[in-house]
C-alpha cells in the first residue's frame, strides 16, 4: 500500500478506537507492517491532532525515524510482525470490559462460540510487566503466537489482523465479548462450550464470510 495512505488509515484507526470509547483519552497505540519495519503512532500524543506526518517508521531493528518518538509500546508491535509473517497490522487499547478482565487475570473462555474469532478455543491472559519492557513484548508475542487477541494482565488487550480494518473489528469484537462475560461472571454460573464443539466452529470460520480482499494493511 503506498505509504500515505497507510499512514492516513493509522490515524484513522486510531480516532475511530477513541470515538468508540475503546482506548479513551491518550491511551491505546497502532501500527501496521511497512517496508521491513512499521509504522506507529507516536508517544503521547492525542489522537485529534494527531496527522499522518506525525506517525512514526521503526526499522525491522527498532531504530524509529523522524523527530517524534514512537509510543511506547513499539516493541511489541514489532515483536508481533517479526514472528508472525501473516499479521499486517496491529491495536492495542484499554477498553472498559477487556481491560477489567485483564486486571483481574481473567481469560475469555469459551462461553460463547464468537471467542474463536480470535483463533482458538479461549481468549488468552499473559502476564503483566511493565509498559514498554523486553518482558511485556515478549509475553505478548507468546499470547499472539497462536491467537490473534491477547489480554495482558493489569493493563488491556491487543488484536491483530490483515488489515487496519480487521485489527480494529477484532478489537471491537473481543470488548463485546468482555462486556458479555463480565455480565456472565456476576450471575454466578459459567457454562462453557465443549472443545469437540470449538473445534467444529473454529473449522467452520476458515470459510465464513467473504475471502480477504488483495490489499496491504490498509483499510
Amino acid at each position: 500500500m503506498n505509504e500515505q495512505l497507510l499512514r492516513d488509515g493509522i490515524v484513522e484507526t486510531s480516532r475511530r478506537l477513541s470515538a468508540d470509547g475503546l482506548s479513551p483519552g491518550r491511551s491505546g497505540n497502532v501500527s501496521a507492517r511497512f517496508n521491513g519495519g512499521m509504522l506507529i503512532t507516536p508517544s503521547g500524543l492525542p489522537y485529534d491532532v494527531m496527522s499522518r506526518n506525525d506517525i512514526v517508521f521503526v526499522d525491522r531493528e527498532g531504530m524509529p525515524s523522524g523527530d517524534l518518538k514512537p509510543s511506547s509500546e513499539w516493541q511489541f508491535h514489532l515483536g508481533t510482525y517479526l514472528k508472525r509473517a501473516d499479521v499486517m497490522a496491529h491495536v492495542h487499547t484499554h477498553s472498559l470490559n477487556a481491560t477489567i478482565l485483564a486486571s483481574a487475570h481473567k481469560p475469555i473462555p469459551a462461553f460463547h462460540y464468537m471467542v474463536a474469532v480470535a483463533g482458538g478455543d479461549d481468549i488468552p491472559l499473559v502476564d503483566y510487566a511493565t509498559f514498554g519492557s523486553e518482558e511485556l513484548a515478549a509475553n505478548v508475542a507468546g499470547g499472539l503466537a497462536n491467537r490473534n487477541a491477547c489480554l495482558i494482565a493489569n493493563h488491556g488487550l491487543c488484536a491483530v489482523g490483515h488489515s487496519l480494518d480487521a485489527a480494529y473489528e477484532l478489537a471491537a469484537e473481543v470488548e463485546t465479548l468482555a462486556a458479555q462475560y463480565v455480565k456472565l461472571l456476576e450471575l454466578g454460573e459459567v457454562h462453557l462450550l465443549p472443545a469437540a464443539e470449538m473445534e467444529r466452529v473454529l473449522e467452520l470460520f476458515k470459510t465464513y464470510g467473504q475471502p480477504p480482499r488483495n490489499e496491504d494493511a490498509g483499510g
